[in-house]
């Protein structure tokens, strides 16, 4: 049980309020007509964001005290600012903790979140409407709102039925990320003890229910190995819904070179984390270490009190470097190079983390994050496929797969 608890803890601690390290912004370069009038025509799509986590406790009896189409300046998200940065399409993380597995509620409070989402969009059709296929988010993207699919992150969610994942997708639930921070009972977490050597075999079954319905399988949070085995049983291609590139940022939750290249090859699209922890080197070495600490302090301090001090006060002495906008093009164009311009796009995990690189601290961000690569020389044609091209490539890949099946 401890266990489970110090685990549930990291993932916390990962979006928690860390000390970033003081450091000189570098000047802030003008975004350009250019980049402005790409965001938009383009879909823009993002394939993670957490806000629907962030707003739980504020929303369960509605809205009011909520208004997401003024500036919440306690999100990363709100209605100005998707306008702002020209968003046009949302995957919205529906997650729980990964500690719900043991504790028997992550069905229920999944279900709470997706309410949550379906309620947001009827409290704002002028600005956001539920997409269920590739053509829905660009018809939606047409009448100058917001495309709003949902993904849940964290296969403990269905609670081992198929039944639930066939009912998620009919509420709108167009990806599931497999695992979170913990290995669930049937597949492995890139930051957790293998249980199964990737998936088991309930595991398999769940990746082929999912082609069959045409909801797309999420490896980000899970092992190498499981990524594999993913790879080959899904007869669909395969999205990181928020990951970055290992080769840069040295961190479990980033994808290898050989993974990179593995994923391209089965067709599928790789969406660039823009958390500090996931980007900037060194951070990611530091938040690796987190997780030992946690064991140690867990075992030494038994008292949830004397815990909860002695980790705080080691993530204060633990100054993290935020990073800048230029590393998060860094990770970009690693992956495109390793994996092709084909396979990359962009998955924030906006309001699902705590510290951000410079220059991307919102949803109304993205244009700056385009500057850069323009600034590069990255095509229009480059953009359109980083920016939401490629994520449609993949949808209307696992619905014709779905169709056949």
């Amino acid at each position: 049980m401890r266990t489970a608890l110090v685990l549930s803890l990291f993932a916390a601690a990962c979006a928690a309020p860390q000390p970033p390290t003081p450091s000189s912004v570098s000047p802030e370069p003008a975004v350009s007509a250019r980049a402005r009038a790409l965001h938009a025509t383009l879909p823009v799509i993002d394939g993670h964001n957490d806000l629907p986590g962030a707003m739980r406790e504020r929303t369960r009896s509605g809205f009011d005290g909520c208004d997401l189409a003024e500036h919440r300046p306690e999100f990363h998200t709100d209605i100005p600012r998707l306008r702002t940065g020209g968003v046009g399409a949302q995957f919205w993380s529906v997650f729980v903790s990964a500690s719900t597995e043991a504790s028997g509620d992550a069905l229920e409070r999944t279900l709470e979140q997706v309410d949550l989402v379906h309620r947001m969009v009827q409290h704002w059709p002028e600005y956001f409407e539920l997409a269920s296929t590739a053509d829905d988010i660009e018809r939606i993207r047409a009448s100058g709102r917001v495309a709003c699919m949902l993904g849940i992150e964290g296969g403990y969610s269905i609670e081992g039925s198929l039944a639930a994942l066939r009912m998620f997708h009919r509420l709108g639930v167009r990806y599931m990320t497999l695992t979170h921070s913990l290995s669930t009972a049937w597949a492995d977490s890139s930051t957790d003890l293998a249980k199964h050597g990737g998936l088991a075999p309930f595991g398999e079954d769940v990746v082929r229910e999912m082609n069959r319905i045409g909801m797309l399988v999420d490896i980000s949070h899970v092992s190498d190995d499981c990524v594999r085995d993913v790879l080959a049983i899904s007869a669909a291609p395969v999205i990181a819904s928020h990951s970055s590139a290992r080769a840069l940022a040295d961190h479990p939750r980033n994808l290898s070179d050989e993974l990179l290249r593995e994923i391209a090859a089965h067709g599928g699209v790789v969406m660039v984390n823009f958390g500090s922890s996931f980007i900037h080197p060194d951070t990611a070495r530091k938040t690796q270490d987190n997780l030992k600490v946690q064991r140690e302090l867990a075992a030494k301090y038994p008292d949830r009190a004397e815990y909860d001090k002695a980790w705080a006060d080691y993530r204060a002495s633990r100054a993290l470097e935020r990073g800048t906008v230029e590393q998060v093009a860094d990770h970009v164009e690693h992956i495109a190079r390793v994996a092709g311009r084909d396979h990359v796009g962009i998955g924030s995990d906006f309001d699902g983390v705590s510290l951000l690189p410079e220059r991307l601290d919102s949803v109304d961000d993205y244009p700056n994050l385009t500057q850069v690569l323009i600034d590069r020389g990255w095509t229009d044609e480059d953009l359109r496929k980083l920016l939401g091209g490629n994520a449609l490539r993949v949808l209307r890949a696992a619905e014709r797969v779905a169709q056949s099946r």
